[in-house]
């Protein structure tokens, strides 16, 4: 099939919606797809490159500062531009035309209500090709970042889950990652394409339990036998990592007498937050006991995870979580928090533990319960892979495959 994957983030940004598409792009074109994605460039010139097997078509762009950048550690020793902001393509149809009049796709699959989205369902529209939608946000996430407050935030994310849902109207089939991200924005109500949850996926074969190499507690100075709870995300405000600290605080507090007392919390990934955590961290009296590794990429994000004994996040915005796949593929626990959509993957009790939004005492003992308990973190580690094998991306491009056949058979 000729499929068109139209997003507005992708590599070299390395977000949950850019990482989807980057994997989606490649599994299809690894299956004998023809696939080009269209998105925004990161150093805002237009042009197009072939990565494996697939054609990105990198269109101009502006820098909208609504959203830390998050390039990978690669691409920035190119010195690619990535000053604060995300980058959009302003008024796209023009250039979207041209490229789409070349491709003639016969599917095309948008991620986002970005221009570049907008243009190519007005596109597909108009030329009768099927169209499939996934939404990856919810209100809460584009909202959070901006510090609304919440008298107003009430009924902007309200008109914000109208206007999801009218996007989503236009195409022929739409999809969330979970079943309750989909109830989240329809709250019941019927919609008039069908809709279905198709998980983000992750590749099984890179992201599986066992030991990490012997060279990775060198390179970060990591000591051997000792606990570890593990977060790996963007480091923004929205992520609630001082959460986590405050957290790890009481836990570390407890525990001042016994073994645990040695436990680590690595946190994974960069973004703007990462400074004012550090001063956090040092005002809490935990820095020594804390670790701040910046961005780290696969392959050695494998082992990262591998190092871990407890994945923990307390994210309120997470309609699935690509990296809680990622922990549970890995045989991680997971601590997480009743918000977003999470509890599809870190279901209470089973294989982890939810709570409530900010609860800090919750989380500490989570920790607590499950690093204590030798045999309960192998019953939860065991049911965390289980969990894990449901959300594998061959799975997930078997899914779209169907969905694209799918819309092609009703739209002749």
């Amino acid at each position: 099939m000729r499929i068109v994957i139209a997003t507005p983030v992708y590599y070299p940004m390395t977000n949950g919606v850019a990482m989807f598409s980057y994997n989606l792009a490649r599994g299809l074109a690894a299956r004998g797809n023809e696939v080009l994605v269209i998105t925004p460039s990161q150093t805002k010139l237009e042009h197009t490159e072939s990565q494996d097997e697939v054609t990105v078509a990198y269109l101009k762009s502006s820098t909208i500062k609504v959203y830390p950048d998050q390039i990978h550690p690669a691409e920035r020793e190119k010195k690619i531009f990535y000053k604060h902001g995300l980058k959009a393509s302003i008024l796209p149809s023009r250039q979207i035309k041209k490229i789409l009049d070349d491709f003639k796709p016969e599917v095309v699959h948008v991620q986002g209500s970005d221009p570049i989205g907008l243009a190519t369902v007005a596109y597909a529209k108009k030329n009768h090709i099927p169209v499939v939608a996934t939404e990856h946000n919810q209100p809460e996430v584009l909202t959070e970042p901006l510090h609304i407050p919440k008298v107003v935030r009430k009924p902007v994310n309200k008109a914000l889950s109208a206007y999801f849902r009218k996007r989503q109207a236009k195409s022929d089939y739409a999809t969330m990652p979970t079943q309750l991200a989909i109830d989240n924005l329809t709250h019941g109500k019927k919609t008039k394409m069908p809709i279905e949850a198709v998980s983000n996926g992750v590749d099984l074969r890179a992201f599986k339990p066992g030991k990490p190499d012997e060279t990775i507690y060198n390179r970060y100075g990591i000591p051997r036998d000792v606990p570890i709870l593990l977060y790996v995300g963007r480091v923004d405000p929205e992520k609630k990592i001082g959460v986590v600290l405050a957290a790890f605080t009481k836990f570390l507090d407890k525990h001042k007498l016994d073994n645990l007392s040695k436990t680590l919390l690595l946190v994974v990934g960069d973004g703007v937050d990462k400074k004012r955590l550090e001063n956090e961290a040092k005002r809490l009296g935990i820095e020594n006991s804390v670790r701040f590794l910046g961005k780290i990429m696969a392959p050695e994000l494998y082992d990262i995870y591998r190092l871990g004994d407890v994945f923990v996040t307390a994210s309120e915005i997470e309609t699935q979580g690509i990296v809680l796949i990622e922990a549970a593929a890995s045989g991680l626990p997971l601590i997480a928090v009743d918000a977003g959509a999470v509890a599809e993957v870190c279901q209470n009790n089973k294989n982890g533990f939810i709570l409530k939004p900010g609860d800090a005492e919750g989380m500490a003992m989570a920790m607590s319960t499950i690093l204590s308990n030798e045999n309960l973190r192998k019953e939860m580690s065991a049911k965390s892979i289980e969990i894990a094998n449901e959300h594998s991306l061959e799975k997930t491009i078997d899914k779209f495959l169907e969905i694209y056949q799918k819309v092609c058979y009703n739209s002749l």
